[in-house]
């Protein structure tokens, strides 16, 4: 028997960890991401280390950093050996210490919405899917519905609305608030796309033979969703989930971009790129070390989700 022979009689999970052992380009993705995981939960760490803090601003308390357009004085973007990426124009923060508390702030964002997504996505899209009739037409009309609504623009209606209505004028909107309403509208949206995966899914699952079988010895609904139906499903899961936290972290810096997600003085990407365009013409190294961050981690994301797709798809013949 051949290599990939043996790992298929061991299992679907063994042949799909075999073929995507054999993808180097996953391989080298799924490192970069794991990298970007541990940056994140060691930031506070490495920023200790470092002896620098993403809040304080150095350029205004330490004198000769800043000149006084606010432009860092030393050239690239004021890299030194005491600054390693330099500094921010203006306020004067550490640039390493605010890419590295982003990555925090996105992928919390995005780890939370996910986890809702995929809860959500498969209980709906696996009991519709197992349903069928009245229950599917339904399921069928609020998808059709969410998937008109534009997100983005949902999101720049809500802003200064929960502005007004929850936050004392004034007063900036606690971080645990702009958090909140970044993960309840991703999630409340971001579910649709993986339910009706998920209830074609199932619709085809359902008349196979090992679920008749199920049906013929009495089993339940409950037991032929739970034991039956789900352990099928996790596949396409998986890749949703790969290829949607990418998404998400992308939305999420956009927003910030635009001035409607994560605000001051919690670090982000976007606003730090946003900062970085207003004075790129001065300072064309800011924007660099924030804009190459995301594009890194979310090209690894989307080859990483690439590689899981083709690994649990027979149909590539790997």
């Amino acid at each position: 028997m051949t290599e990939m022979q043996i790992q298929e009689s061991r299992g679907p999970l063994a042949a799909a960890l075999g073929a995507f052992r054999r993808d180097r380009l996953g391989l080298v993705a799924g490192g970069v991401v794991l990298f970007f995981v541990v940056l994140a939960l060691a930031a506070p760490l490495i920023a200790a280390v470092y002896g620098k803090n993403p809040d304080e601003h150095y350029g205004q308390n330490l004198p000769g950093l800043l000149s006084e357009e606010g432009l860092p004085v030393l050239p690239n973007g004021g890299i030194s050996g005491e600054f390693w990426f330099g500094i921010e124009p203006g306020l004067g923060r550490d640039v390493l210490t605010q890419l590295l508390y982003g990555i925090r702030t996105s992928l919390l964002v995005a780890v939370v919405a996910v986890a809702i997504i995929a809860v959500v996505g498969v209980v709906l899209g696996v009991t519709v899917g197992y349903l069928s009739g009245l229950a599917d037409r339904a399921f069928t009309f609020v998808c059709n519905v969410l998937l008109a609504f534009p997100t983005l623009l949902l999101l720049l209606a809500l802003s200064p609305v929960i502005q007004t209505r929850f936050v004392p004028p004034g007063e900036n909107e606690p971080a645990w608030m702009q958090f909140t309403v970044l993960v309840l509208v991703f999630s409340a949206f971001g579910w649709v796309p993986l339910a009706m995966v998920l209830r074609t899914t199932v619709r085809s699952l359902r008349e196979r033979e090992f679920i008749e079988a199920a049906r013929a010895v009495g089993a339940g609904r409950r037991h032929i969703v739970l034991r039956e139906l789900l352990p099928n499903v996790w596949a396409p899961v998986l890749v949703h989930i790969t290829l949607a936290l990418p998404g998400i972290v992308t939305a999420e810096a956009a927003l910030s971009f635009l001035g409607v997600g994560i605000s001051e003085p919690i670090p982000d990407w976007g606003r730090m790129i946003a900062r970085g365009a207003e004075v790129f013409y001065d300072d064309p190294t800011y924007m660099f070390f924030p804009g190459v961050t995301i594009l890194v981690f979310v090209l690894a994301f989307n080859l990483l989700g690439d590689a899981v797709r083709d690994a649990l798809d027979p149909r590539t013949g790997r």
